[in-house]
């Protein structure tokens, strides 16, 4: 698939990176020279400086003969205009752009993206994607990190093992004879500083990480077996009232079991737009680290904190400070990949990081076969893939035990109709079957071989 990626800032990066190292013909255009050298000396694509709304500039990138066009750049306008250029210029057949506006994304205007308007195949919205992992991280304080599956009735979670977890050192075959009715399976494990899908007769040990897809009714049971107690979220402190807090303070106001959350919000005119936004939410006006303010905002007494605003440094001392302050869950928004290891020294319980989650969405729309949703844990280390399995892929009619899958493949839940179930050497995977793979980075052209269909289908 010959491709080009407009932005070669983190999120270009990251999936030219995913792209170029599954051998895909990727090129990368950026008006900063600088981030073009990055791209082209780190990664195995071809680099373009320039902007990338110029006809001349997407033809130098291969415009006439490709097949997708990605524009991420840092403004909306800019890939607005090429995502149009693509179209009219050069009939790009898939156009994907990054808005960040909240004014381009209501959904009154979606008329706007129709082919005969302005013609954008996919619109991925970083600060939509934020606010949705953070209400999930919400919702599951015990994990570090969640996401769901198979319309919400499976979850992806990942769990870190402590002393008082009862199946440290037990071959996770056992687990399975053990806990027999549980559907859960544990996908993959990062054990000092390196992630692998584990086999039958691993062992979880004290400081690894896990991933588990657990069916949605076996939740809160997989979290007692795995020594975790799930508390209940009554009371939320947000700090930061821009765009992804007043998003997630909104849909806490509009949630079935109401969960009272008060805003901190800097900028006073963002902190009177989030007041006028808001019904039953307090707005309070002022810096995040006072801890006058935190005192004010009740955060010895919140469940969770969520700091998220549009600085890194301010989300992981603000999550640090409410941490002291006596709050159990505290969670920040973190664009620097290189502030993560700080997480665990400095006590913070969970983090959001935007680039992952904006990487996951262009993901889903990337994959071949019948891919749904995917999920890119890590450092582009590995994904999780939800597909719906077609009469003529190479897996259709095959019990899971004769699936020639690679090493780094796991599969965590299996969707028959309307029942999801737990993936065995004996279940057969059928056409019209929805399958939720955990995949290494590496197998990942593997994986999409496997559920790619035939030219027979056609």
């Amino acid at each position: 698939m010959k491709v080009i990626i407009c932005g070669a800032g983190q999120v270009g990066w990251q999936i030219a990176r995913h792209l170029s190292g599954e051998k895909n013909d990727v090129t990368v255009v950026d008006n900063n020279p600088d981030l073009v050298r990055r791209a082209t000396e780190t990664l195995d694509v071809q680099g373009i400086a320039g902007f990338a709304s110029y006809p001349d500039i997407l033809d130098k990138a291969g415009a006439r003969d490709a097949d997708m066009i990605i524009a991420a750049t840092y403004s909306d306008e800019v890939n607005m205009v090429t995502c149009q250029v693509a179209h009219s210029v050069f009939a790009i057949p898939r156009k994907i752009a990054r808005l960040r506006s909240q004014s381009y994304l209501t959904a009154i205007y979606s008329d706007l993206y129709r082919r005969d308007h302005m013609p954008i195949d996919v619109v991925i919205s970083p600060e939509r994607e934020v606010a949705e992992a953070a209400l999930r991280r919400l919702s599951a304080p015990a994990s570090f990190d969640t996401e769901s599956f198979l319309d919400g009735r499976v979850q992806l979670m990942g769990l870190t093992i402590e002393d008082d977890c009862p199946i440290v050192n037990t071959p996770l075959r056992q687990l399975s004879d053990l806990f027999s009715t549980l559907r859960s399976v544990v996908v993959g494990v990062r054990r000092e500083g390196t992630l692998f899908a584990p086999e039958p007769g691993d062992q979880l040990f004290v400081g690894d990480s896990c991933y588990i897809v657990v069916d949605r009714d076996d939740q809160q049971r997989a979290l007692e077996i795995f020594g975790k107690s799930q508390r209940k979220q009554e009371r939320v402190v947000i700090v930061g009232g821009g765009n992804v807090g007043l998003a997630v303070a909104s849909h806490l106001e509009k949630a079935e079991n109401r969960i009272r959350a008060k805003v901190i919000e800097r900028n006073r005119s963002n902190a009177e737009l989030a007041a006028e936004e808001l019904e039953r939410t307090i707005v309070l006006h002022g810096d995040g680290l006072d801890t006058t303010l935190l005192s004010e905002a009740g955060v010895d007494r919140a469940d969770a904190t969520l700091c998220v605003t549009d600085d890194d440094k301010v989300n992981m001392l603000a999550a640090v400070r409410a941490k002291a302050e006596g709050c159990p869950m505290v969670i920040a928004l973190i664009n620097d990949p290189t502030m993560v290891p700080l997480m665990e020294p400095l006590g913070i319980d969970a983090y959001i990081n935007p680039r992952s989650t904006t990487v996951s969405s262009i993901l889903r729309h990337i994959r071949h076969g019948r891919v749904s949703s995917v999920y890119s844990i890590g450092d582009a280390e590995a994904e999780v893939i939800q597909a719906e399995v077609l009469s003529t892929s190479p897996i259709a009619g095959s019990a899971i035990r004769d699936i020639d899958f690679p090493e780094g493949v796991l599969v965590g839940a299996v969707l028959k109709g309307d029942k999801v179930f737990k993936p065995t050497g004996g279940l057969r995977i059928e056409d019209g079957d929805q399958i939720v793979l955990f995949v290494l980075a590496k197998d990942i052209p593997e994986v999409e071989r496997l559920l790619q269909v035939s030219i027979d289908f056609f």
